[in-house]
């Protein structure tokens, strides 16, 4: 990249920036208030919807680049359809935060998101995995797509209880997959996580480490559609392989609390679309660990998959296996961590 078009995207970004913080400082306004709840931490009525930022800086920043960036890619079907899928998800998710709607109608609009951008074209056909070559997936790869775009969307989802903690995840790997991607030439990818980045950075300040709004479902379900998508069409669309893998690395921490409380509440035979207070983060906070502590041990364990995410893109095919596992023990760790203190002060049920 020049120098120029350096500061012309810098330039682009303090104010797309800018132009998240004052529609987040509108929304503290319009006051949609997210009242205190047994499930949730805040102790007083407290504005949601700050998400409505960090979509509507996507958005401008995509036209902004389809009328004068000569972004040609944006015509493709497949990128279309990951602008068409994630304004449906905003509306949707815009709209349970208004109405509380139950969990099924959500998943329903999920899945219909989801199957917009799969039947688009973006699935995983071709994830050329290095220790095992190129193969086709065909139909097996838009239905693992589908299910990783649900459960990577819920996750983000499910992970937004915790003052900065969905957003300041979220900016960190949008801001690794914007480096990653320039030196390798995926500019849809370098785009859309810059873009992404720069709505979290406008909000982020009002939310961490004292929450004058929260981003609200509208928010944290648009920030897992699109990581999601971002892992996707760095696999396979954007003239370069980019590995699938990159992703999971970067959310590592927020896919495996989930993973882990999903397979805890199965075997334990607990419903698991009840609302629950029972994820790892949450559970360490109520075993006394301070918030902002918790937080910010997500976003080291952020900055620690993108520092995989760095060696698993520059290393032999041959290695890229056992970097891949270097994101396990951190999570194993914190696991067993988060067990010991629960019991140690004798927290009882996790539910």
């Amino acid at each position: 990249m020049t120098l120029a078009a350096f500061l012309r995207h810098l330039g682009l970004a303090a104010a797309l920036i800018l132009v998240s913080a004052a529609v987040v400082r509108l929304m503290i306004s319009v006051r949609i208030m997210d009242t205190p709840e047994t499930r949730k931490l805040h102790v007083k009525p407290t504005p949601k919807g700050g998400g409505v930022g960090v979509v509507v800086t996507f958005l401008l920043g995509i036209a902004v680049l389809y009328r004068y960036g000569e972004f040609a890619r944006l015509a493709d079907p497949y990128f279309r359809g990951v602008i068409e899928a994630s304004v449906a998800i905003a509306v949707v998710s815009f709209l349970d935060d208004l109405y509380d709607w139950p969990f099924s109608i959500k998943l329903t609009a999920q899945l219909a998101a989801a199957l917009v951008a799969v039947t688009s074209g973006l699935y995983v056909s071709d994830p050329h995995v290095p220790w095992r070559g190129a193969w086709a997936l065909g139909w097996i790869g838009a239905a693992a797509s589908l299910a990783w775009i649900i459960f990577t969307t819920n996750a983000m989802n499910f992970i937004d209880g915790m003052n900065g903690l969905a957003g300041g995840v979220s900016l960190i790997a949008c801001l690794f997959i914007v480096f990653i991607a320039e030196q390798h030439g995926g500019w849809f990818a370098y785009a859309a996580a810059g873009l992404l980045a720069c709505g979290l950075a406008g909000f982020l300040p009002f939310n961490f480490p004292r929450a004058r709004i929260f981003m609200g479902d509208v928010g944290s379900q648009f920030c897992g559609f699109i990581l999601a998508m971002l892992a996707i069409v760095a696999s396979r669309f954007d003239g370069v392989e980019l590995s699938f893998l990159l992703m999971p690395m970067l959310l590592s921490g927020v896919l495996f609390d989930v993973a882990f409380t999903l397979v805890r509440r199965v075997l334990q035979h607990e419903p698991i679309a009840r609302p629950h207070r029972g994820h790892l983060y949450q559970v360490a906070q109520r075993s006394g660990m301070s918030p902002v502590a918790v937080t910010l041990l997500h976003w080291g364990f952020a900055v620690y998959g993108g520092c995989c995410s760095l060696v698993f893109v520059s290393s032999p095919a041959m290695w890229k296996p056992a970097v891949l596992l270097l994101v396990v023990p951190p999570q194993v760790v914190w696991a067993t961590w988060v067990t010991r203190r629960a019991r140690a002060v004798t927290l009882g049920r996790w539910g």
